[in-house]
């Protein structure tokens, strides 16, 4: 199978592998460039601003719950007259808030620094207006704006940040200079600093509980988008690798064409002289030379229509059953091998658009089959719901444990030789780019079977497909 040991030596067959396939690269150029784009304006950070923005509304129904509860408790529990109106009033408006923000975040295309910077800043305005009906700075739940600037730390740039720590600061000035005081029930002092440490308590216990949650959660979302970048970068770096060994190929290609083509009118020159012809077994050799050196041609002009031609162009319909089966009986003939067995249980055939890319693909996974099961390969075909499955199993020994774990890494072969672990990469790309994946597995005495998955709606004429 794809990049395994084998004992058969064979140094040149990389290079060729990597010239016939590699031209594929090429017509990857244009999806290479938009992912470069697309890294460039971190799509990620749209997705994690959104998820954060949801958190804060989140945050924010926990606040209208919490203050609903508390002004509830200390004017009915503790017969500490509060503004119920006034107070009510603020209550209403975060509500307002939060559902207008639900709607405007579901419409809206990307979340901004600032628009979460707005939304903080708010989130604090409502707390000032609260603890402003509610003792001002004696109120000790003024710890809540701690809870408002460590979100701001986590969620925004250091400019927006030091902008939320000046408003808390200046709310807080504020409330020591102008505020409602409470109207304490006659109480001994003792009753009254009670009161005051459990409001503290109750204060420190809320900012700690929502601290932990939501920034335990609001870290999850930043790991998250670092993971997806990560992604991003290392596909962007594989799809530049692509390119650049579809250059090559497709340079390759054109240096030996002329050479192919002198060999071609030398072997046509000696075909004619009789001396040559008479020889029987001179004939023969002529003969094999000949067709071997139109299977060259062959290859070189596939490297070509691949670097030069995007899908779809140059391509004619097909079905399924109709492209694997020539398929099938192209990559026989041009190898002399009878050991490929064809199992076809696709079922209902289905219309299709040949893909060069995708048949070089296939071919790339039975070379490497073939080169380490000679005696037996075989092909079966198959659909799994919307999927067109094909698998290539092989007797040979395998694919290393390493192998499987770096499956679609260039480089990574068990073969020893020198840019080995290509093969793979293509295909795994190429399948990848179709909307289809690979994977492998080793059967539990010997072999190893090798599954491509490809949706049928990338495959379709047109790219629509109906069920």
């Amino acid at each position: 199978m794809l990049e395994r040991s084998s004992s058969r030596p064979d140094d040149g067959k990389t290079l060729s592998q990597t010239l016939a396939h590699g031209g594929l690269a090429v017509t990857l150029q244009s999806q290479a460039d938009a992912r470069s784009e697309l890294i460039g304006t971190t799509p990620t950070d749209d997705e994690t601003n959104r998820k954060n923005m949801a958190l804060l509304i989140q945050l924010r129904w926990t606040a209208v719950v919490g203050q609903i509860v508390t002004i509830g408790g200390v004017h009915f529990g503790l017969g500490i007259p509060l503004p119920l109106e006034r107070m009510g009033a603020v209550i209403g408006a975060l509500v307002l808030l939060n559902v207008s923000s639900l709607v405007w975040v579901r419409h809206r295309a990307a979340i901004t620094n600032n628009e979460l910077l707005v939304a903080l800043m708010l989130d604090v305005a409502a707390l000032t207006a609260q603890l402003y009906l509610s003792g001002g700075a004696t109120n000790p739940f003024t710890s809540l704006f701690l809870l408002q600037v460590t979100l701001g730390a986590v969620l925004l740039d250091a400019r927006s940040t030091w902008s939320l720590v000046a408003l808390t600061c200046a709310s807080f000035v504020w409330l020591t200079l102008a505020y409602r005081p409470l109207d304490l029930p006659p109480n001994p002092l003792s009753e009254t600093y009670t009161l005051t440490v459990a409001g503290m308590l109750l204060g420190f216990v809320l900012n700690a509980v929502l601290l932990v949650v939501f920034v335990t959660r609001i870290n999850r979302n930043l790991r998250e988008r670092d993971a997806n970048l990560a992604a991003l970068r290392q596909h962007a770096a594989e799809q530049d690798h692509i390119v650049r060994m579809g250059l090559l190929a497709s340079g390759a290609a054109h240096e030996l064409g002329t050479p192919l083509a002198s060999l071609s009118v030398i072997l046509s020159d000696w075909r004619r002289m009789p001396d040559l012809a008479a020889d029987q077994e001179l004939a023969e050799d002529l003969a094999e030379m000949e067709t071997s050196l139109q299977r060259c041609k062959s290859i070189v002009t596939g490297i070509l229509v691949s670097a030069g031609e995007a899908r779809g162009e140059g391509s004619s319909p097909t079905t399924v059953t109709a492209f694997v089966t020539a398929l099938v009986d192209e990559w026989r003939d041009a190898r002399s091998a009878r050991t490929l067995y064809f199992v076809n249980t696709f079922g209902a055939d289905v219309a299709i658009v040949s893909d060069i890319a995708l048949k070089q693909v296939i071919f790339n996974v039975l070379d490497n089959a073939y080169e380490v099961s000679r005696e037996w390969v075989e092909l079966v075909a198959e659909r799994e719901g919307d999927n067109l499955v094909l698998s290539i199993s092989d007797r040979g020994p395998g694919f290393a444990p390493e192998m499987l774990a770096q499956l679609g890494k260039p480089y990574h072969s068990s073969k020893g030789r020198a840019g080995g672990g290509l093969g793979l990469f293509l295909v795994v790309n190429v399948v990848r780019k179709l909307g289809g994946s690979v994977t492998a597995e080793n059967h539990r005495k010997r072999g190893a079977t090798v599954r491509l998955t490809l949706p049928l709606a990338t495959l379709a004429i047109g790219g629509n497909f109906d069920a």
